[in-house]
């Protein structure tokens, strides 16, 4: 299952527990990264663009849920 990310007038919050600040995410990214290396060898990411991204679960840190958010409206979202 996986969650739709939060928007501006959204957020998540555990079914169960009613958690809205602390989650644990898995996502899996594709990326396009521009990597620098100085004369040393060290890399440095300078440029970065998410090509494709997608959320697998999210797990509750306060109930240990797996996948038992939702989004929610954020307050205040529609006024």
């Amino acid at each position: 299952m996986t969650v739709p990310l939060p928007t501006a007038s959204t957020r998540w919050r555990c079914t169960l527990c009613g958690n809205l600040t602390r989650f644990d995410v898995t996502r899996s990214s594709k990326v396009v990264e521009y990597v620098h290396l100085d004369l040393a060898g060290q890399p440095n990411v300078e440029e970065r663009e998410v090509v494709s991204e997608t959320i697998e679960s999210v797990r509750c840190r306060w109930c240990n849920a797996v996948d038992q958010v939702e989004l929610v409206d954020r307050p205040g979202a529609g006024s």
